[in-house]
């Protein structure tokens, strides 16, 4: 009797372990402080190459290659905010002006399927994708966003620390596509409005990998702020190439792909 009693507490407690496996691995990790990589000032050093912001399991891919946001994380439109969703028209200057050599913007050119290296200094983190060569110059020393400037593509970011999370907030951004979410659903061209501010949260959450959330704060689209977490991977054996050179022709007559030898 003694004996099945303690086979029914351990298959009991293996039961309990089975159960609780899939909640527990839902958990972001985090690495340790001693793991983190530091600059000479103690804070944690993002420099390095690294793969693309890459989807978290359970959450929605797109056709593309680039990383889109899952829409279960959207908060609900408010009334008037509608244009969110602004279909393809047809033209390709609009549908798709990346073509065209236009930027890709913020968030979506951070999203696109290509290797970025981040440069840190004590002042300053340096992002460069190497989709459109988008370079991003993040202040980190303390200064308050610009004022007076024409709404940019990629906004006006700020850095700050909070603990070994680096927090960047961007506002001040042109009404312009939010991801690449198109090519899933051509009735769905997200956009984001002229009130558009983000805040990226970057920590290491283990020697190879840093946590990514990307908040998205539209007062003019949504009802109330949202947030996605991405995972960036270390990318240390292309360190090697490099990033390889971009370049787009103004005078492109292959939007799509598809050329033409009318001039």
């Amino acid at each position: 009797m003694l004996r099945y009693t303690r086979w029914l507490l351990l298959m009991l407690a293996l039961g309990a372990l089975t159960v609780m496996t899939p909640l527990s691995a839902q958990i972001t990790s985090t690495a340790k402080p001693a793991q983190i990589p530091r600059s000479a000032d103690g804070k944690p050093d993002f420099s390095g190459t690294y793969q693309w912001p890459t989807y978290l399991p359970g959450a929605t891919r797109g056709r593309s290659n680039a990383t889109i946001f899952d829409s279960k994380n959207f908060a609900p439109l408010k009334p008037g905010g509608e244009p969110f969703f602004e279909p393809r028209t047809g033209d390709p200057r609009h549908d798709e002006p990346r073509d065209f050599c236009m930027p890709a913007g913020f968030p979506g050119g951070m999203l696109s399927a290509n290797a970025m290296q981040f440069f840190q200094t004590k002042n300053h983190l340096v992002m460069v994708h190497e989709f459109q060569r988008m370079s991003r110059v993040i202040p980190l020393d303390g200064r308050a966003h610009r004022t007076g400037l024409e709404p940019m593509f990629y906004g006006d970011p700020v850095g700050r620390w909070d603990g070994d999370t680096l927090v960047i907030e961007t506002r001040n951004f042109k009404r312009w596509a939010l991801d690449d979410y198109y090519y899933t659903n051509p009735k769905e061209y997200r956009m984001h409005s002229d009130a558009l501010r983000t805040i990226e949260r970057l920590r290491w959450k283990s020697p190879a990998a840093i946590a990514y959330t990307l908040t998205i704060d539209d007062p003019k689209i949504f009802t109330a702020p949202w947030t996605q977490e991405f995972e960036v991977l270390a990318k240390p054996e292309w360190d090697k190439d490099g990033l390889f050179e971009y370049v787009c022709e103004e005078n492109n007559r292959c939007p799509g792909g598809k050329c033409s030898t009318e001039k």
